[in-house]
């Protein structure tokens, strides 16, 4: 598990003064897929049209290109606003295989000052069960201070 306070603290320090969205997330994505070798897959998929997400700034292999929001584990993040933990990624009703060997998902909302969703924040593990209500609440408290600041 990373020392998320000090993961914070290097992202913050990182993009200070930088208010650009595609470095904000850039950053955010190397950094914290380099903090946990659970963390095979770490990126952004960005709005870009009501109910639709194109692949923003990433770490891994290939992701998917375009993702609406009635689709997978990504999309229920954005649609519903709320973070998706999902233990196993077979078991959740219209998951969208990017890479076949992914086999748990976190995905967060990314929202504006406004609370709008802007992006998602998709954390995929080739390990079950890998992510806990810790990761996903110390992932909220990052996203929340580089992207509503």
């Amino acid at each position: 598990m990373p020392d998320y306070a000090s993961l914070k603290s290097a992202i913050l320090s990182l993009v200070d003064g930088e208010d650009d969205q595609v470095s904000l997330m850039a950053t955010v994505a190397c950094e914290v897929h380099h903090s946990d070798t659970r963390f095979d897959w770490t990126g952004f998929y960005r709005v870009v049209a009501p109910e639709l997400m194109k692949i923003g700034p990433y770490q891994g292999g290939h992701g998917c290109l375009v993702i609406p929001f009635s689709r997978g584990v990504c999309g229920a993040a954005a649609r519903t606003k709320q973070t998706q933990l999902v233990a196993d990624v077979d078991q959740f009703e219209g998951h969208i295989a990017c890479a076949s060997s992914t086999r748990s998902e976190l995905v967060l909302p990314v929202f504006d000052n406004s609370g709008d969703v802007i992006a998602v924040f998709d954390i995929d593990s080739d390990q079950p069960d890998a992510f806990t209500h810790e990761d996903a609440t110390a992932l909220e408290d990052i996203l929340k201070a580089v992207f509503s600041h």
